[in-house]
């Protein structure tokens, strides 16, 4: 399977997003962690600490895989395995937390996948995911980029597993959101220059650590969930 993944390389240095939603997450990253559709592996040095023993890069595309860099000065990451699948190549195989960074949206039936995903957790393991939100901002954008649908909190949490105990559903990125709705009823752009993506994470996503709250985490532009297994 191959992806053109044309905005990959674009959000790489989205250092001020990537170290938003990862802050979120890494609390609940230990053990073997299990990255899945994880591209180019660009969001992987955000969310690794020592509490992480193992980490796996998984994603359909080789060429992707590929790009994936050594990480040579970390050694976690400078060990973890590449494998060319999807989490149904992973049958008997248990992890620790699994990432969906910006991939459910790309997957037909994610209520399966995520299915899967939690046969794949331990018991108190996690599933970390992180969606375009909001089905009215779907753009040619989005079409670009093989995103089948963005979400609501309803429908993310229609596709989860009935066991999932759900630790944190939220939006984030509200100023971002209103950028997005403008490409979507002005602009309809398919795909952002390197100059736009800049502007954004430099100027617009410092903007949501106070605006976020102060509309109570009421809408955004992504929608992020850290869900866990329950032990029994």
């Amino acid at each position: 399977m191959t992806y053109p993944g044309l905005e990959l390389e674009l959000f790489r240095q989205a250092h001020h997003w990537k170290r938003r939603f990862s802050g979120l997450l890494r609390p609940c990253l230990h053990g073997r962690v299990l990255d899945a559709g994880c591209g180019i592996g660009a969001n992987a040095p955000y969310l690794v600490h020592q509490g992480v023993s193992a980490y796996t890069f998984l994603d359909p595309d080789r060429a992707l895989l590929d790009r994936v860099p050594s990480f040579a000065e970390h050694p976690v990451l400078a060990r973890a395995r590449r494998i060319q699948g999807t989490t149904a190549d992973l049958a008997g195989e248990r992890f620790d937390a699994i990432l969906y960074l910006d991939v459910l949206e790309h997957i037909p039936d994610g209520r399966a996948e995520l299915q899967r995903a939690f046969g794949l957790l331990e018991p108190g393991g996690h599933l970390l995911v992180l969606v375009p939100a909001f089905p009215f901002l779907y753009s040619p954008f989005d079409a670009a980029i093989g995103h089948h649908r963005r979400y609501t909190k309803a429908m993310l949490r229609a596709e989860l597993p009935p066991a999932v105990e759900v630790k944190l559903l939220r939006y984030l990125d509200a100023p971002g959101m209103l950028l997005s709705l403008g490409n979507r009823l002005l602009m309809r752009s398919a795909m952002p220059t390197a100059a736009q993506v800049r502007f954004w994470d430099r100027c617009i996503v410092p903007l949501g650590r106070w605006a976020d709250p102060l509309v109570g985490h009421a809408f955004g532009r992504s929608l992020l969930g850290i869900f866990r297994k329950p032990l029994r």
